[in-house]
């Protein structure tokens, strides 16, 4: 576990898993091979697995701590999370806000746990802030059928009424609508659709500090040099790459750390405008707890 001071929040890394997940030419099918190769020296280890070519991943979540409040961004897939939060003094009952920046099953795996033989809110005295777009489109009683080869209609309904229904009947959840969602003084949820119709990315402005948890609307530091190339796991995946320029964009202008859901590694990045595209400025750095 890592931890990083933005301003007056605290902002905690738990890591939960990490591992090659799936071939490069599979997951990025417009990202040639020798893309890949020439960008080998610094993304590997922690970004690409050089030998194999498979993307190198990270499954995490982001514990903040802001205006009082503990606030999970994403909850991950489920292998120990509770676990590593409560190395880190958080304790299911303390958890004030969960941030769901979008409804893949990687983001929700811990929405909830299994007690009895029934799905029920992992965090009792949580909200859960879920974009009304996604809500709406992963709920397998509107009909979707998911434009990824990875995600089914039968796996996606499973996600939904397990990790996601059993919060929403349980009131706790929150369904925002529109561009944007203001939660403190220092946090708004700002939509950024392709990935999924609600990605979202929780941006953080405090003191002199910024930064934008992205969740997947990044999955690779090389899509931070070239932002075109889109993972092939995206609904929409020319709005995915939209969406990724403007944060970009939005990141260079502001001198936000960009804080993507899956990098291993230094965790996040810093990124400028370079002749056309974007460069990264400085890798983050945070203190081991």
């Amino acid at each position: 576990m890592q931890k990083i001071i933005l301003g007056s929040v605290e902002v905690t890394r738990v890591v939960e898993w990490q591992g090659a997940f799936g071939a490069t030419d599979v997951l990025f099918p417009s990202v040639p091979g020798e893309v890949w190769r020439r960008h080998e020296s610094w993304l590997a280890p922690d970004f690409l697995n050089a030998s194999t070519g498979e993307w190198q991943t990270t499954l995490q979540t982001w514990v903040l701590r802001s205006a009082g409040r503990t606030v999970l961004v994403d909850t991950g897939l489920g292998n120990d999370l509770l676990e590593r939060l409560a190395a880190v003094g958080v304790r299911p009952q303390d958890v004030d806000l969960v941030v769901n920046t979008h409804l893949h099953s990687d983001h929700v795996g811990w929405n909830t746990r299994l007690v009895g033989g029934e799905w029920v809110p992992t965090f009792p005295n949580a909200r859960y802030l879920i974009s009304r777009a996604d809500f709406d489109y992963w709920n397998p009683v509107n009909g979707h059928v998911p434009r990824s080869p990875f995600h089914s209609a039968a796996d996606t309904g499973a996600m939904f009424n397990e990790k996601v229904l059993p919060v929403h009947r349980a009131g706790q959840v929150h369904l925002w609508d529109g561009d944007s969602h203001r939660i403190d003084e220092d946090l708004v949820l700002e939509l950024a659709p392709g990935h999924t119709p609600g990605s979202a990315v929780l941006r953080l402005e405090s003191g002199a500090d910024r930064a934008l948890f992205v969740g997947d609307i990044v999955h690779s530091p090389l899509q931070l040099i070239e932002p075109g190339h889109e993972i092939c796991v995206s609904e929409d995946r020319t709005g995915a790459a939209r969406s990724r320029r403007r944060v970009l964009d939005q990141a260079a202008a502001t001198n936000s750390l960009v804080v993507p859901a899956h990098f291993g590694g230094a965790g996040a990045a810093e990124v400028v405008r370079s002749e056309g595209t974007f460069s990264i400025k400085r890798w983050a750095v945070f203190s081991d707890v």
